[in-house]
């Protein structure tokens, strides 16, 4: 079927259906565009509604990204709001939509159709999930209904189900209102995409903050309390009792419409489509939440509910449809929480994702200030880099600390996207001055330290190959009060200053693996005992990557 004037209909707004409206006018000035949102709000930045939750936002109207009024008179698109669509005709080319308001259904035709309806959140069929006080956050009137909810019962005790960035989000900002808070998440961590070890820093924060923090628990029901509010059961037994309860453990793609129209689902549960966006039907794309995608690292099908690839997504689709050759690389999951004032970010591939897979990769750990120790205030930044072996290729990487932690991550981002290696890391000219960095930025070190395992100038060692080192020798080169204060066992004390004088106490036909606080130390001892003929490795991170290693594994026992 051919119109006088190319038609573009887009089911669903926010960002990836915005995006592409908008794009797609940039691009064409005769094409009809038309957006259907069931919603009151056609394009609103639900990545913000924890904070106006918590009050740091006020104003709703912040919220709002674009209303309809702007998408007319700036674009020439016509939205229409609280409008669902219920069914695609696709031999036909038309869509039915319902009008929430008043009941009627109607139907429009398109030439080309975007599926742009986002993602619901998972609400599993537990005893008592639907008591009033249980609440989800993926909207504004569902900002709404928690902000009155908190105001009419008072609220003093929320129980928040869920360790992701809602989870902890919304942790922050029930306590910034006052409010006392348990999380239960049911994996032995927080925040998935971190490694075990990498989430304990987090972990410490929160219960550092008050968090009521239970690990390794998942919910089992939910029931009135005797008393008023609600009495949570996990299922190891334990009992909480709340005013509030907050749902975040994921979403689940929306793919009714998609299903109902014999479009390819994929394994993941998301609608699969190429990298023109395209579903398979070609004249039906889809973007944002709903869709299933190629992981950038590992080529693995995934989906991934983040704002940013939703947006590239819809520029990419109304890019296809207006006659350009444009192809969406795939995702690599870079992202930041912010959380109690930790920054948690990171990109590509975690090490769990790897030893899956069956990867040839090698790590390094680091804990560098965000800026130059000299000048006031550095704090400290936990970082992971992950690397291909043997040819150094980035992989992913994962960062916890404050200031400029997702800056670092942002860099290694790029890299990754570029398919760069771990020497592209140690030679990147980054920006410097004492209050932003370094010389030999956080990143720089990442790469060098990395380059030099691969070298052989400076091999690495893990934690969690300890058990190798039979009959070698464990090393702890740091002060002899720093040892005293706490160290590993059967590790033996000489202080780095002191070592080339004590070098005569090594067997040169022994291992020896050295650690000090954080892994520099231990790089020139490696090094000097290397150029004097011993076996030495550098224990990467030292001590206190060994720390929170164990940590990791106590918390997951």
């Amino acid at each position: 079927m051919t119109l006088a004037s190319p038609r573009i209909l887009i089911v669903g707004g926010v960002a990836g259906g915005a995006s592409c409206a908008a794009r797609a006018r940039r691009l064409s000035e005769t094409a009809e565009i038309m957006m259907f949102e069931r919603g009151p709000f056609v394009s609103f930045a639900n990545c913000g509604l924890p904070y106006y939750v918590g009050d740091v936002i006020t104003d709703e109207k912040k919220l709002l990204v674009a209303d309809v009024e702007l998408f007319r008179q700036r674009f020439n698109i016509e939205v229409r709001l609280r409008q669902e669509v219920i069914a695609i005709d696709r031999q036909a080319h038309t869509i039915t939509i319902k009008n929430q308001v008043t009941g009627a259904s109607y139907q429009e035709t398109y030439n080309s159709l975007v599926l742009a309806p986002g993602a619901a959140p998972l609400r599993p069929p537990l005893p008592g999930i639907d008591l009033p006080g249980i609440f989800a956050l993926r909207t504004i009137p569902d900002s709404r209904r928690i902000r009155e909810w908190i105001m009419a019962h008072q609220v003093q005790r929320a129980v928040v189900v869920g360790g992701g960035f809602i989870g902890l989000e919304m942790a922050e900002n029930l306590l910034r209102r006052g409010i006392a808070v348990t999380l239960i998440e049911a994996q032995s961590q927080v925040m998935a995409s971190l490694d075990p070890e990498m989430a304990v820093p987090v972990h410490e924060q929160l219960r550092s903050q008050g968090v009521n923090l239970c690990l390794g628990d998942s919910v089992a029901r939910f029931e009135p309390n005797p008393a008023g509010g609600l009495q949570i059961s996990t299922a190891s037994g334990q009992t909480h009792v709340a005013e509030l309860v907050i749902l975040g453990i994921g979403v689940k793609p929306e793919t009714t419409l998609a299903q109902a129209a014999g479009l390819e689902i994929g394994d993941r549960g998301g609608i699969r489509v190429n990298d023109h966006m395209q579903t398979s039907d070609p004249q039906i794309w889809a973007v944002g939440d709903a869709v299933e995608v190629q992981d950038f690292v590992t080529g693995e099908w995934t989906t991934l509910p983040l704002a940013g690839p939703a947006n590239r997504q819809g520029r990419i689709a109304a890019d296809v449809i207006c006659g350009r050759d444009s192809h969406f690389r795939g995702v690599q999951g870079t992202s930041v929480c912010g959380a109690f004032g930790l920054a948690i970010a990171s990109t590509g591939a975690n090490e769990k994702t790897l030893q899956r897979l069956g990867w040839n990769y090698g790590k390094v750990y680091l804990h560098p200030g965000h800026h130059v120790g000299y000048y006031p205030d550095a704090k400290p930044i936990d970082l992971k880099l992950l690397f291909s072996q043997p040819d150094g290729q980035i992989l992913g990487a994962q960062a916890v600390g404050q200031a400029g932690t997702e800056k670092r991550i942002d860099v290694i981002a790029m890299a990754l996207q570029n398919r760069a290696t771990v020497f592209d890391l140690e030679e990147a000219e980054l920006c410097y001055a004492p209050q932003f960095g370094a010389a030999k930025d956080p990143v720089n070190m990442a790469g060098m330290i990395a380059a030099n395992a691969l070298r052989g100038d400076a091999p690495l060692a893990h934690w969690s190959q300890l058990a190798e080192l039979r009959g070698g020798l464990l090393l702890d080169v740091r002060h002899a009060d720093e040892f005293a204060a706490g160290h590993v066992t059967g590790a033996v004390n000489i202080p780095l200053s002191e070592l080339r004088d004590r070098l005569d106490e090594l067997n040169p036909d022994q291992d020896i693996w050295v650690y000090c606080q954080v892994g520099q130390r231990a790089y020139y001892a490696v090094r000097a005992l290397r150029l004097n003929g011993f076996k030495a490795r550098n224990l990467s991170g030292g001590f206190k990557t060994y720390q929170a290693v164990n940590a990791s594994k106590f918390e997951h026992a």
